[in-house]
C-alpha cells in the first residue's frame, strides 16, 4: 500500500513505524474472514482492512470525524487478523497510533468522557476498585440489572498462600481486577509451583500493567503505570532474586511483554523495558517448561475429580498476542483432563478489556456466540486464561468458567 504521511506525522517514531506497517498490507482481505466485528456487522469499515483505509487517510491528514472513531471504537483489538495476515501487517501496533490522533482530534460526548475516565481512576487502582467490588456484592441485588451483571454473584478469597521457602522464585502480577475479582488465580499458581520447587511472590505496591489506561486512550498515563510497575519490579532484577515475570492473566501478559516497545524512545526506561519483557512469562510456558517434574505428581488415585471434561477459551491475547495456542489444551490433557473442542476458537468473546463496558451491544452478542460455540460439546466447565474473558463469559451462562490452573492445583490437592 503506497502512503504518502501528513506534515505532522511524518518523521516522527510514531509515523515511520506506522508508514512501514501501512506499506506492508496488499488489502487482500483474508482479516476480515477472522475479524469478530466483521463477522457480526457485516461492515467493511468494521473490519481491520476498513480500518486500515480510515487510519491511512488520518495519517495522510484527512480530516478526523466521529464517524472515523466510532469504527474505531467497534475494534476489539483481539488481533486475530494479525494471525490470519499473509503479510505480517501489525494491525495492533497501527491501530494504537491511529486511536492516538483520533482521540486528539475528536471530543467524545461528556457521558463518553465520564465512563472512560471512571474506568481508568477505578479499575486500575486495587486499592479503589477493591472496597468498591465489596460494596457491589452487598448492594447486588439493589443495583441495575446491567450492573449487577458486572458484579460476580460470590467474593472469592485466595485461600492458602505457600512461603517462600524455595531458592528459585518468580514474581506474579498481582493485577489490578483480577486481585479483587478473583485472588485465588495467583494463589493456586503459586501452590502449583511451590510443589515443584519454585516460590511464588508478589512484589507489593505493583499495581497496574499499564494496559487499560493505555488502551482507553489515555496512553501518556498507560505509559506512566508501566514504569511504575517497573520501578517496583526492578531492584529484584538488579539483585538477581527471580528468574521469571508470571502472568495469570494473558491479557497484562500480552502488554507487559511489549513493554520494550511502547517505551522504546524512553532513554530512561528503554533497557529495563526490555529486560523485564523478556524476562516474562505466561504460566502456561512455565508449566511447560517444568512440566516433566509436574507431571508425575498429577496422577492421582482412583478418587473421582470433577471437572472430567472441560473446553478450552484461548483468550485473543493468548492465542492473538502471544501466539501461545494450544499450550493450555495439551497441558490439561496431560493431567487427566478430556478436553473437547470448540466451535470458531479464532474468535473473540467480547471481553477485551474495558471493550464489554465501553461497547456492552457488540460485546453482549460476542458473548452469546462465544458460549454457544463452546458448549457445542456440552462439556463440564469451561477454562479460560484471562480474568476479563472468565467474567464476561460467566455473564453469559451457568456453566463454572475458570482458569485452567485452577483446576490443576484441585488435581495436585486431591493426590
Amino acid at each position: 500500500m503506497q502512503t504518502t504521511l501528513a506534515a505532522f506525522i511524518k518523521g516522527t517514531p510514531e509515523g515511520e513505524e506506522a508508514d512501514a506497517i501501512l506499506r506492508k498490507c496488499v488489502h487482500c482481505g483474508f482479516c476480515n474472514a477472522t475479524c469478530p466485528t466483521y463477522q457480526l456487522l457485516g461492515d467493511e469499515l468494521d473490519g481491520p482492512r476498513g480500518r486500515i483505509y480510515l487510519m491511512k487517510e488520518v495519517l495522510e491528514g484527512a480530516p478526523v470525524t466521529a464517524k472515523t472513531q466510532l469504527h474505531l471504537d467497534r475494534c476489539l483489538t483481539c488481533r486475530s487478523c494479525e494471525t490470519t495476515c499473509p503479510s505480517g501487517v501489525r494491525y495492533g501496533r497501527l491501530v494504537d497510533i491511529g486511536r492516538k490522533i483520533v482521540a486528539d482530534r475528536v471530543p467524545r460526548p461528556f457521558i463518553e468522557r465520564l465512563k472512560r475516565r471512571a474506568l481508568a481512576e477505578i479499575v486500575s487502582r486495587p486499592r479503589v476498585f477493591g472496597p468498591l467490588l465489596k460494596i457491589g456484592h452487598f448492594m447486588r441485588a439493589v443495583l441495575p440489572i446491567a450492573l449487577q451483571a458486572k458484579v460476580p454473584s460470590q467474593q472469592r478469597t485466595a485461600g492458602a498462600w505457600p512461603a517462600s521457602v524455595h531458592a528459585r522464585k518468580m514474581i506474579a502480577l498481582a493485577g489490578c481486577a483480577q486481585s479483587a475479582l478473583a485472588p485465588d488465580i495467583n494463589a493456586a499458581t503459586a501452590r502449583v509451583l511451590d510443589r515443584i520447587g519454585i516460590s511464588l511472590i508478589e512484589a507489593p505496591g505493583a499495581g497496574c500493567c499499564g494496559a487499560l489506561r493505555f488502551h482507553l486512550d489515555y496512553q501518556d498515563e498507560g505509559r506512566a503505570d508501566m514504569r511504575a510497575l517497573i520501578d517496583r519490579w526492578w531492584p529484584y532484577v538488579e539483585r538477581g532474586e527471580v528468574e521469571a515475570f508470571v502472568m495469570t492473566a494473558s491479557g497484562c501478559g500480552a502488554v507487559v511483554k511489549e513493554y520494550a516497545h511502547f517505551l522504546a524512545h524512553d532513554v530512561a526506561y528503554a533497557k529495563k523495558a526490555a529486560r523485564i519483557a523478556a524476562m516474562t512469562k505466561d504460566i502456561v510456558e512455565i508449566i511447560d517448561g517444568e512440566f516433566a517434574r509436574l507431571q508425575p505428581l498429577l496422577r492421582t488415585s482412583a478418587i473421582p475429580l470433577l471437572p472430567r471434561r472441560v473446553v478450552f477459551h484461548a483468550p485473543c491475547t493468548l492465542q492473538h498476542g502471544q501466539q501461545l495456542k494450544g499450550l493450555a489444551e495439551r497441558l490439561m490433557q496431560a493431567a487427566g483432563i478430556e478436553v473437547v473442542p470448540g466451535v470458531d476458537a479464532h474468535l473473540c468473546c467480547g471481553s477485551a478489556g474495558a471493550y464489554s463496558l465501553l461497547q456492552p451491544a457488540l460485546a453482549a452478542s460476542l458473548g452469546r456466540n462465544k458460549i454457544a460455540a463452546l458448549q457445542a460439546n456440552a462439556p463440564e466447565a469451561i477454562m479460560t486464561a484471562n480474568i476479563g474473558c472468565m467474567t464476561h463469559l460467566q455473564n453469559h451462562t451457568t456453566t463454572v468458567v475458570r482458569h485452567w490452573i485452577q483446576t490443576i492445583d484441585e488435581r495436585l490437592a486431591a493426590r
